[in-house]
């Protein structure tokens, strides 16, 4: 938020983070939405009903930070990855289609001109990193209300950075990365 902060008026809290539940009525108050470890990810019905119900008022959601099935980071076995992920969107949206991304879509310009998506690696996993999205009525053209970063962690990058653990290169990309989203988020 800081970053944020820097490059818009747009006055965010950097102090604090609000969690919420997914069925929360306060969440509609939000217009982007970020979750992560959706390889772990459970939801109840409600839960499901209040994310559907988010996403069809206009609320726009970015999903970060998870992992291949049966990753084993030393602190479980890292959840089922797109499968579990996948699972619970068909819960939320039974139709839901997830596209590929690419680096032509307005997302990935709305500031910051990212020009390729081969970047930002995931720390842990091989491979790299995959980037999908979810549209409205599963027409690409329309709006897009969901931005799936799988099988890299933008978030650590921001979270790390300053100290050494990931290249500058790879953090300014991550940065980059955040700054388009919610701002794309804020205005579409």
């Amino acid at each position: 938020m800081r970053i944020m902060n820097e490059v818009s008026y747009l006055g965010a809290r950097s102090d604090e983070i609000d969690t919420l539940a997914l069925d929360d009525p306060d969440l509609g108050k939000y217009p982007v939405a970020y979750i992560i470890e959706v390889g772990w990810w459970t939801m109840s019905d409600r839960e499901a009903a209040g994310l559907r119900a988010y996403l069809q008022k206009g609320g726009f959601v970015i999903v970060d930070d998870f992992k291949i099935r049966g990753f084993n980071g030393g602190a479980g076995n890292g959840g089922d990855g797109w499968e579990n992920f996948e699972a619970n969107m068909k819960r939320v949206l039974p139709d839901v289609r997830f596209f590929e991304m690419d680096a032509s879509h307005p997302i990935y310009h709305v500031f910051f001109e990212i020009k390729s998506l081969d970047l930002v690696p995931q720390a842990y996993n091989v491979g790299r990193p995959i980037f999908r999205g979810v549209y409205e009525d599963n027409d690409p053209k329309k709006r897009l209300m969901m931005i799936i970063n799988y099988n890299t962690d933008i978030s650590q990058f921001w979270e790390w950075s300053g100290r050494g653990l990931r290249p500058i290169d790879d953090t300014n990309e991550a940065y980059k990365l955040g700054v388009n989203y919610v701002l794309y988020g804020l205005t579409h």
